[in-house]
């Protein structure tokens, strides 16, 4: 299942949520992650909450959602937002029309303080992550129905 993860700045929320599918998946999902306006860099305090939980980050970038909207990108099955700014953006047409989502989650790189504050909402914010993503690979959704899909994204969206 090919999941695409889009934030705003795919600089932080993003970027965590598609190292969580791609590593919890064990090969059943192909996640991506891209923003409607990318920051251009991936978040050091997300890279290193990501290094510090045995995720690879080598390779990671904050890219257009546009990569994805091609004829030549991969079709999405799965299109997951996890922020409001790009929940309600008007998106691309995707390839392949893939069920929606939303996970909203806070945004860790916009809190201001302290280093140990700003790693904290990066911690809470991939804690936060993680238990939406082990909740959708702990099901069989590779045999569900798209509508049953949805309901069941939803449903995890509903977790805290």
């Amino acid at each position: 299942m090919n999941i695409l993860v889009l934030c705003t700045g795919n600089s932080a929320r993003s970027i965590l949520l598609e190292c969580l599918l791609k590593d919890l998946g064990n090969g059943r999902v192909t996640a991506f992650s891209a923003g409607s306006h990318p920051t251009g860099k991936v978040d050091p305090f997300g890279l290193a909450v990501l290094d510090a939980k045995g995720h690879e980050t080598k390779g990671l970038t904050s890219k257009s959602w546009d990569v994805f909207a091609s004829s030549e990108a991969p079709n999405m099955d799965v299109v997951i937002t996890v922020c409001s700014s790009a929940a309600g953006e008007t998106c691309p047409i995707w390839p392949g029309a893939p069920i929606r989502a939303h996970w909203g989650v806070d945004d860790p790189a916009a809190v201001i303080g302290l280093d140990q504050e700003k790693e904290a909402a990066f911690k809470s914010a991939y804690d936060q992550l993680k238990r939406h993503a082990v909740a959708l690979i702990a099901t069989p959704f590779e045999n569900m129905s798209p509508i049953a899909l949805s309901q069941l994204l939803n449903r995890i969206a509903e977790q805290t």
